[in-house]
């Protein structure tokens, strides 16, 4: 196997369609196969239940975004290591991700199940909606742990370029859940405990499928070491800490206007609860364009190849505004009939409409903030992508969906959403591109690969 990545040769448009659509492949069956769950809840027949999982989703959003941010951190320091040449640091460094990830995502699940009572009040939830999405967290939140061993091993993959294997690690995880999930709800009788308690062997699975890529595979995760992770320990948070508060910045965007979309009733918070799946399950393709690109710019940030960084930034771009355009047409094509197979009031209907309808085109512009964050995440400068989500998050969605919901009551929730997107969206792409404009042509192979100082590798780029 060549000790030098396959991101350094070749088209970038290439790479990046190959990683975003096997990475959509895989993601978006995920999220298939969550909308399915909700599906199953709603042909109970109680719109109480689907209130209570769209509650618990906006706490579950919280958890699944701090372990994608662990993830980002260790795709970026392994394609690093692979680009430039260094494989065993790359496992290394993979081995320690593990272990810092698995303990901080156990911590998180430990505060959100001890305050999942207060944590769904502050967001609206009363009564037995409440009781219900409150006894949903405790079943499914301490399997996080176990979770983010996972997702980093399937980051493993993508910082080799393995894309293929990463999307069958969700695709047959997602198939097992697919299955298990209608037996749990409907043939055992379980309700809403057996869709949480199929959460939990979906995470199991995904776990068993992605170590056994990454190291049965490739052999890319070395076992764990104390020496390792101290070494480990300081570039891998320069990354992690930073693109954790950026994935937060959305879950707590979502949750704010989760509890303005409360007050307009279970109906109105059933038609959300469909949104949040739609959202998830239409632009996955977007998702996964944010964490394929990753792999990508850091392989070719790490042999110091400028025009390649600048080459795919712009082909994310690109592929991404016509990903969306297509994804666009298709939901207001069917957005009706989706709404309609939830058994939705025509309160939720109308607010799911407005999504597929209007709200959907704000990921035209929302596409330049997620390939700005991939870029400033994998070529050292995390601050930047932190800031951008919480100026979007905490700066503009209440507020915009406080004056919004004033305007078109339930409906205007969701346009609040999309115009966050917009205005954040255009501002993001035009700042990433400077970015990786100004890194320099020309640059330096460094002198050593585990520099005792986070992003003391990024001095290579100097201009002639």
């Amino acid at each position: 196997m060549s000790q030098r990545g396959r991101f350094l040769t070749g088209s970038t448009m290439g790479h990046v369609v190959r990683m975003t659509m096997t990475g959509a492949m895989g993601i978006t069956f995920v999220f298939v196969v969550d909308a399915a769950n909700l599906f199953w809840v709603s042909q109970l027949g109680d719109p109480q239940l689907m209130a209570a999982v769209g509650f618990a989703f906006a706490v579950q959003f919280f958890s699944v975004s701090s372990g994608i941010g662990l993830m980002i951190a260790s795709t970026a320091l392994v394609s690093r290591a692979i680009g430039a040449g260094d494989r065993g640091l790359a496992r290394r460094q993979a081995g320690s991700a593990v272990v810092m990830a698995a303990v901080v995502q156990s911590c998180i699940a430990l505060l959100l199940v001890t305050f999942r009572h207060e944590v769904l009040a502050m967001a609206g939830a009363t009564g037995e909606t409440a009781a219900l999405a409150a006894r949903y967290l405790l079943i499914s939140l301490p399997s996080l742990g176990l979770m983010a061993v996972g997702m980093i091993a399937n980051g493993t993959l993508r910082a080799e370029g393995d894309g293929r294997r990463s999307m069958f690690v969700t695709l047959f995880s997602g198939a097992v859940a697919m299955i298990v999930d209608p037996v749990m709800i409907y043939g055992l009788g379980w309700g809403l405990d057996g869709a949480a308690i199929g959460l939990v062997l979906f995470r199991c699975v995904m776990l068993s499928v992605a170590l056994r890529f990454a190291i049965g595979t490739h052999d890319l995760i070395a076992r764990p070491r104390l020496v390792d992770i101290r070494a480990s320990f300081a570039p891998y948070f320069a990354i992690s800490l930073p693109a954790i508060l950026t994935q937060l910045a959305t879950p707590v965007g979502n949750y704010m206007l989760t509890g303005v979309m409360s007050q307009f009733g279970d109906d109105a918070m059933a038609g959300w609860a469909v949104v949040g799946r739609l959202l998830v399950v239409a632009f996955g393709g977007v998702f996964s364009l944010a964490g394929a690109i990753g792999g990508i710019f850091g392989q070719n940030f790490g042999a110091c190849e400028h025009r390649r960084v600048m080459q795919t930034y712009r082909d994310a771009l690109l592929f991404g505004l016509l990903y969306v355009l297509a994804t666009w047409a298709l939901l207001a094509l069917l957005g009706g009939t989706v709404a309609r197979a939830f058994g939705l009031t025509a309160q939720g209907v109308d607010v799911v409409l407005s999504f597929t309808n209007l709200a959907a085109g704000g990921f035209l512009f929302t596409v330049g903030l997620y390939v700005a964050n991939s870029a400033f995440n994998a070529l050292g400068r995390p601050i930047r992508a932190t800031l951008l989500n919480w100026l979007r998050e905490a700066g503009l969605t209440l507020p915009f969906g406080m004056v919004f919901a004033g305007w078109f009551g339930a409906q205007g929730v969701v346009y609040a959403q999309a115009a966050t997107g917009v205005v954040i969206g255009l501002g993001a792409a035009a700042w990433g591109w400077r970015y990786v404009v100004g890194l320099g042509r020309d640059m330096r192979p460094p002198l050593d690969l585990e520099p005792p100082r986070p992003y003391a590798h990024a001095d290579r780029f100097r201009r002639r």
